[in-house]
């Protein structure tokens, strides 16, 4: 699998655990403080290299030492990261995240550089040698935009897939529409695609999708587990039984487990499950790089581990 995934990079700062902020200038004492790359491409990007695929990833970053330690952790990874541009007026994106003692994840976000990439910033040629291209955060960019790369990848027979950033709160149907004829795998969670269909169900949602052009629709739903549709149907897939440290980047983790299962020639439920395993290894460590597992080992998980229901 040759991937591009272009978009959302982030480096997060992860505390753990966090219960409360001291009031005033008080301080209190954690277990850990860890920086990992993320966002939807970068944290994409970090489980497809597990899992065996080669990966490019593309978006825009500051000068900053932040953007050095972000390109460090994704070239540590295995990720070729020549396609970043960077950015000598403008920061790279950043978040503060105290991780709560049951997983929870509030974030203080640093938008930065992800939201001037632009059409001008696109390797159009990496785009259609590629097998695959994820864009992660679409909205961020524009449809406009969004739908021209896409539509590019499409014309040079590139298998296409998006996944969201915005919380469903501040989706438009609008924001999407333009993108979908050129989408064959849209990952988005179920906040996001209420949100963003402007349905109240997830199917009536996931249909008027489908009915936009986007080939298949799989929707994240946290310990729920994910639901699938397609013009032949539903079908859902339940969430593995573990315990969660910190659910930072188990979305991009589920997006590269199904994305790598349908390189495979697997059946979408298989790719599902595939990506509901790798979730659940991430979920049980602190950050999106957590976990030390390759696809024999993300399969077998899947094999021996229990799900939900």
């Amino acid at each position: 699998m040759k991937v591009v995934t272009m978009g959302v990079h982030v480096l997060d700062v992860l505390v753990r655990p966090v219960e409360e902020i001291p009031e005033g200038q008080g301080a209190t004492l954690v277990d850990d403080i860890r920086m990992t790359a993320a966002g939807t491409a970068g944290g994409t990007a970090l489980t497809l290299a597990k899992l065996g695929a080669s990966v490019r990833t593309a978006g825009a970053i500051g000068t900053d030492p932040t953007g050095d330690l972000l390109i460090q952790l994704l070239d540590r990874a295995g990720i070729d990261t020549e396609l970043l541009v960077r950015r000598v007026d403008t920061s790279t994106s950043a978040s503060v995240l105290p991780i709560r003692p049951n997983g929870d994840r509030p974030s203080l976000h640093l938008l930065g550089a992800n939201i001037t990439y632009g059409l001008d910033d696109v390797p159009w040629d990496a785009v259609a040698e590629a097998g695959h291209l994820h864009l992660g955060g679409p909205e961020l960019i524009g449809a406009d935009v969004a739908a021209r790369i896409l539509a590019h990848a499409k014309e040079h027979d590139v298998v296409t897939s998006v996944d969201l950033l915005a919380p469903g709160e501040l989706g438009t149907f609008d924001q999407i529409e333009p993108v979908l004829p050129y989408v064959d795998f849209l990952l988005p969670n179920d906040d996001q695609l209420l949100g963003f269909s402007g349905e109240d169900d997830l199917v009536t949602g996931a249909k008027k999708l489908l009915a936009g052009g986007a080939g298949l629709v799989a929707v994240t739903r946290g310990a729920d587990g994910v639901l699938l549709v397609t013009a032949e149907g539903t079908d859902t897939v339940p969430a593995f039984e573990v315990d969660v440290v910190d659910t930072t980047g188990c979305g991009d983790a589920f997006s590269a487990g199904f994305l790598r299962g349908m390189s495979l020639g697997r059946t979408p439920r298989e790719a599902a499950v595939l990506g509901s395993a790798s979730a659940a290894l991430v979920a049980q460590g602190l950050g999106s790089d957590h976990g030390d597992f390759d696809l024999p080992e993300a399969d077998e998980f899947a094999m021996t581990h229990k799900t939900r229901s």
